[in-house]
């Protein structure tokens, strides 16, 4: 379901990517491990059509993901390492904003989850916690009930109840038959819930392994 072969991006001084190659199969978990700055978000960055390879290559469900962007990203969650909104709306006007955006009229999902973390989305973006928002980012990136996921360090600014509740969420979403890619540099979450680890360190891949 997703494939990275070989890719390249070298941004001078040792930093970026270089020769980086996995592959994580439909349905499963893969933990994304390594130490800030390794390469993790150059990676997922690339996954997502948001860079072009300087060499290699990526696919998402047989799609390059520089060439075939849009199509991949219509059906693709996704949580940044730095969440981004409108500052000035508030949370449950960007959740419904995004879900017109992706031509969801059904908000049953969207609702079950924000239940789930005790989501009051009632408040200003600018004026909410990270955790707050952190929540918001996760509902985003699963509301839709999309084949593939990717995460980029997803926990962030979450107290430990909400992480155990969102983990939760993941493994249902892989028994569903979701493809889900968890980057982290918290090991113990990626034990808990990944089938795999590939390990990148100074943008190479150290090891992979179940």
């Amino acid at each position: 379901m997703i494939g990275v072969n070989n890719l390249t991006r070298d941004y001078g001084g040792g930093k970026g990517v270089f020769q980086v190659s996995f592959s994580i199969a439909q349905g499963e978990v893969f933990g994304f491990l390594g130490p800030n700055g390794a390469g993790k978000t150059t990676t997922i960055h690339h996954l997502l059509g948001f860079l072009k390879p300087e060499g290699g290559s990526c696919s998402i469900n047989g799609l390059d993901c520089w060439k075939n962007a849009p199509e991949i990203q219509k059906s693709l969650g996704y949580i940044p390492g730095e969440i981004a909104f409108f500052p000035e709306m508030t949370g449950l006007e960007y959740l419904h904003f995004l879900r017109s955006y992706r031509g969801l009229s059904d908000t049953t999902r969207m609702k079950d989850l924000m239940e789930r973390f005790e989501l009051d989305a009632r408040g200003k973006i600018r004026k909410i916690s990270k955790g707050m928002k952190q929540k918001i980012g996760i509902v985003l990136s699963l509301f839709h009930k999309p084949p593939v996921v990717v995460l980029d360090e997803p926990t962030g600014g979450l107290d430990p109840l909400v992480q155990d509740q969102f983990l939760d969420i993941l493994s249902e979403a892989k028994d569903a038959g979701q493809t889900i890619l968890f980057s982290s540099h918290v090991l113990s979450e990626v034990e808990r819930i990944a089938d795999r680890v590939g390990i990148i360190r100074g943008g190479e891949m150290i090891a992979t392994e179940d």
